[in-house]
């Protein structure tokens, strides 16, 4: 976990490796107070797949996109500060149909908005970057594939389907969340793909 706080000469992270625990984490937050918490937690099918395989652990999205993600933000109501969280989600989330991804996200959401906290969600469309910490070739090809017919619908004149659908890269999105969360007027914000693009 990071956590932000705001100092004489603007925001400095500390980096914590309290373990997923909600009692410690409460305590953690209690004792560092951040003014910003970043929820970017998330897992892969094919990851949870292997910890099925290896440990018999259930690591899927209920676990870990939701489960994880609310475990945090229930410790930060109760370590008594409140900062500002800044969740990643995903593009078209929706509680209903048959994508878990997209459903976990939705609940995440959904909690956010009935909760205490003030929040932004961010709302990216693929991800792309040299340097992700794993290796997605499916989502990276995926993402060529969306980007090619997107540039051709641009031409053609759907220009806000292009926007709104293309790949984001990791630096772009690092940028766009930063910007977002020390904005007070994103504070209960939902922010789309092509929005999180505006100031690169």
């Amino acid at each position: 976990m990071i956590a932000f706080v705001a100092g004489s000469t603007g925001y400095a992270g500390r980096v914590d490796a309290s373990p997923w625990d909600g009692r410690v984490l409460t305590q953690t937050l209690s004792l560092v107070r951040p003014d910003l918490i970043f929820a970017l937690l998330g897992t892969t099918a094919s990851r949870a797949r292997r910890a099925r395989a290896t440990t018999g652990a259930d690591e899927g999205y209920d676990a870990v996109d939701y489960g994880l993600t609310m475990l945090l933000y229930h410790a930060a109501v109760l370590s008594g500060c409140r900062p500002r969280f800044v969740y990643l989600s995903a593009i078209g989330v929706r509680e209903s149909g048959g994508n878990a991804y997209l459903r976990a996200r939705a609940r995440v959401e959904r909690e956010l908005r009935e909760g205490s906290l003030p929040w932004t969600v961010a709302r990216p469309s693929f991800i792309t970057g040299p340097d992700r910490d794993e290796p997605r070739p499916a989502e990276r090809i995926a993402a060529e594939i969306a980007d090619g017919a997107l540039a051709l619908a641009g031409m053609l004149g759907a220009r806000r389907l292009r926007d709104r659908y293309r790949s984001t890269t990791n630096v772009v999105l690092a940028d766009a969340l930063v910007r977002l969360a020390l904005d007070p007027a994103m504070a209960g914000k939902v922010v789309e793909s092509e929005d999180l693009r505006a100031g690169a």
